[in-house]
């Protein structure tokens, strides 16, 4: 297939400085930067991935963080909530005090994923981050940079596991959606290539599809120029036996059919 690669963002918008704060004193960084764009104007959002405490889930809420920030962090901000359980016409009236400037801090789940345009948010802060895939992350810091003015995204939240740290670490480095995917197809797996399985622990040995595709494109040219020219491979039959004992039957029938 031809792909058409968009590189530019949009016109009228501005990078995101996106931060990974690992301890307290990063934390409290990104919540002077919260008070510091509310006072010059702007908005924020204050992202949870739960909307209440959980018992099993060691992550921070929509409900507990909106009544501790209004208290202790953020004393004097007006704040809003917003999550699923809400009425919907609870959650519209919400979402259009904050479009109208009347909220500086949107504490939200990951309802304002999509279809949230408020382009006075400059900052967002995305508690338990490690807890979010990488596609949520990369949507979830969408919503600020959406104006002319310097957007912020921090992310906070340890990295229990060498592939939440990579997620993290990921989006931090990078708003490339096409290498954010990439990373994100690394870290889930891509399944197995002569089968239907599409994540999870692939059956390459040593070829990776994200760092070898340029080779796997050519081997992919090279055999369709073989099977194009000998498609009972019957003048290659040391190349028909090695396919033998490598593809079954089901899987010699996937090939086939793609």
């Amino acid at each position: 297939l031809d792909v058409t690669v968009l590189d530019e963002l949009p016109p009228g918008r501005t990078p995101i400085k996106t931060e990974w704060a690992r301890g307290p004193l990063e934390e409290t960084a990104a919540w002077d930067r919260v008070r510091a764009e509310v006072a010059a104007g702007h908005q924020a959002y204050v992202v949870c991935p739960l909307i209440e405490e959980s018992e099993k889930i060691q992550a921070r809420s929509a409900v507990e963080e909106y009544e501790r920030l209004g208290a202790e962090v953020l004393p004097g901000l007006r704040l809003g909530l917003l999550h699923g359980q809400m009425p919907a016409k609870e959650r519209e009236a919400g979402m259009a005090a904050f479009r109208a400037g009347e909220l500086d801090v949107l504490v939200a789940t990951t309802v304002i994923e999509v279809g949230v345009d408020v382009p006075n948010a400059t900052v967002m802060v995305i508690l338990s981050a490690d807890r979010f895939g990488v596609a949520q992350l990369h949507q979830l810091r969408g919503r600020v940079g959406r104006g002319a003015d310097r957007s912020y995204c921090y992310l906070l939240g340890e990295a229990n596991t060498p592939d939440s740290a990579q997620r993290l670490e990921a989006i931090e480095r990078t708003t490339d959606g096409f290498e954010l995917a990439e990373v994100d197809l690394e870290i889930r797996g891509e399944g197995t290539i002569l089968g239907t399985r599409q994540k999870g622990r692939t059956d390459l040995k040593l070829a990776s599809l994200r760092r070898d595709k340029d080779l796997v494109a050519r081997a992919r040219e090279v055999a369709f120029a073989v099977v194009d020219e000998d498609a009972t491979l019957s003048t290659r039959p040391d190349l028909a036996a090695e396919i033998r004992a490598l593809v079954d039957d089901e899987e010699a029938e996937f090939l086939f059919k793609s």
